[in-house]
C-alpha cells in the first residue's frame, strides 16, 4: 500500500490513536515524526506502554474502534496479537506500536529513530 502524502490526514491519524490510547489510560504516549528522516517509510510512529497483555489488547481495540469511527479507516496490517508485549498496528502514514514497559525499553525505538522529532503527550487522568 502506498503512502498518503497528505500531511493533515497523518496528523488527524495521529491524533485520533492518541485518543485510543488514552482512552484505555496508555502510559507514556510518544509521538515520533519520521517526515524528515531519510528512509523512513511512515511519516508518524505513535508510541505508548500497558501495564499487562489485557490492558495493550484494550488499547489496541481502542485505537482501532477510534480511528474507525473518525476516519472510516481500517489498519492496513496488525502484528504481535498472539502475546500482546508488543502490539504494531500499521496505518500506512501511522504507526502505532503498543508494548509492555520491558518489551519498550528493549527494542528501544525512540533510539533507533533518534533523528525523528518527538513529541511527549501528557496522560489524560
Amino acid at each position: 500500500m502506498a503512502k498518503n502524502n497528505n500531511p493533515e490526514k497523518s496528523d488527524e491519524l495521529s491524533a485520533c490513536i492518541i485518543k485510543g490510547i488514552q482512552e484505555k489510560k496508555g502510559e507514556n504516549i510518544v509521538v515520533l515524526d519520521l517526515q524528515t528522516v531519510d528512509g523512513a517509510v511512515t511519516d508518524f510512529f505513535v508510541i505508548c506502554e500497558g501495564n499487562s497483555n489485557t490492558q495493550v489488547d484494550a488499547i489496541k481495540d481502542s485505537i482501532e474502534e477510534e480511528v474507525r469511527k473518525a476516519l472510516g479507516e481500517k489498519p492496513w496490517h496488525i502484528e504481535g496479537t498472539s502475546n500482546l508485549e508488543w502490539v504494531l498496528l500499521d496505518y500506512v502514514n501511522v504507526v502505532a506500536h503498543v508494548f509492555q514497559k520491558d518489551k519498550r525499553a528493549h527494542y528501544n525505538l525512540e533510539g533507533l529513530w533518534a533523528d525523528a522529532d518527538t513529541k511527549q503527550i501528557e496522560a489524560i487522568n
